[in-house]
């Protein structure tokens, strides 16, 4: 929604900081949780503070001791062969390869993750993983557990801030988001033993012992068009899920571990 839709539909005043913890709190989310959130600003209503305040209200209640993280994906530093959203022509490819600024985790800004998450990544202390295109970004004490060594390929494997989420049995926030933007879903790609998982050949610009260079390599065509369908039918067990609102947002907080179990079994099931 736009902004004066949001202060329209923000009937009982403004959101706060102190508000979004209430909520946040009253969900189920706790001190010392290692959350991975993905979230839509313009769904929550008016906040006073913007993305600065829901950050912050994410932080408060995760208390010192939890580790907040966010995906930082940067789509467009990727092989520009495969883009459709928008395309670009042919001959502009070549000058894309040699052209495109390497990855860097501090100057390369997210594309398509939403001002909250952009906001995140900037944040002073916040750590993001090495990954050129599908890099996470956390803070905390367990950031650096999170982030570190993130595997170029598969980019959302055993070697990702993903698979380290599972390992920590951490927790999922859709705050004002659904399973269309799980991203945790795409681990269980990469677990389902599948018949003929689609590969890409795909390519990014890098430092490279500190010289720019283009790297190819070849990854999973990740495939998102059946989670909605695959969160229907994820009936989580009492204690692994939990639903309410926070601000004007419906919001759905659920353990990743028996999610990413399921959706494996799934895939394997409903995929070929």
């Amino acid at each position: 929604m736009g902004e004066q839709e949001a202060i329209l539909q923000t009937a009982q005043g403004p959101i706060t900081r102190a508000s979004l913890r209430r909520d946040l709190e009253g969900l189920g989310v706790r001190a010392g949780m290692t959350l991975l959130v993905h979230a839509s600003l313009s769904r929550l209503g008016w906040v006073a503070g913007g993305p600065a305040a829901v950050i912050l209200a994410l932080e408060d209640a995760l208390g010192a001791e939890g580790t907040l993280m966010m995906p930082a994906h940067s789509g467009d530093l990727s092989e520009p062969s495969h883009w459709c959203h928008p395309p670009v022509p042919e001959d502009w490819w070549p000058v894309i390869r040699a052209e495109a600024p390497a990855f860097q985790t501090d100057l390369t800004p997210t594309r398509g993750m939403g001002v909250i998450a952009e906001t995140f990544r900037r944040q002073a202390g916040t750590l993001r993983s090495q990954h050129p295109q599908l890099s996470f970004a956390a803070r905390g004490p367990r950031a650096g557990e999170l982030t570190r060594d993130h595997a170029l390929t598969p980019a959302l494997g055993e070697e990702s801030p993903l698979a380290r989420l599972y390992a920590l049995d951490g927790w999922v926030l859709f705050l004002g988001t659904d399973h269309n933007t799980n991203t945790s879903l795409h681990l269980a790609e990469v677990r389902a033993r599948l018949t003929n998982p689609q590969r890409i050949q795909q390519g990014a610009p890098v430092l490279a012992d500190g010289e720019r260079c283009w790297v190819t390599f070849e990854d999973y065509e990740w495939d998102s068009d059946d989670f909605a369908a695959l969160g229907a039918e994820y009936i989580p067990a009492p204690g692994d899920a939990f639903t309410g609102r926070v601000g004007l947002a419906q919001t759905s907080l659920l353990r990743q571990r028996p999610m990413v179990d399921f959706a494996v079994g799934w895939m394997e099931s409903h995929r070929r």
